[in-house]
């Protein structure tokens, strides 16, 4: 059965991710050795390992927000974040060999 894994350090982001979808283990260090095909990931991933999510055949969910620059690099509260018009979109990555 796949798993859903949501990769956050970010308590505001947990709490709203887990009100907008289902999620069966929240972690806060992945290791893309975890991915089975079917698996989803639902994070902010720097891109080459969202890409190996999506090579290893799991299904990448990015967190987005639009963060005011006085915000960035603070942890936010759910209040503010909600205020960052946060919503979640689906990437599919490639990484391209030279």
């Amino acid at each position: 059965m796949p798993t859903r894994y949501l990769v956050s350090r970010h308590p505001a982001a947990i709490t709203w991710i887990k009100q907008q979808t289902q999620v069966d283990k929240v972690i806060d260090h992945f290791d893309s050795n975890l991915i089975q095909p079917g698996d989803t990931v639902i994070g902010t991933l720097p891109v080459h390992i969202a890409a190996e999510v999506c090579e290893r055949g799991g299904k990448y969910l990015h967190l987005e927000l639009t963060i005011p620059s006085e915000q960035r690099g603070k942890e936010l509260s759910i209040t503010v974040m909600e205020q960052c018009e946060p919503k979640i979109s689906e990437f599919k990555l490639t990484k391209i060999e030279e």
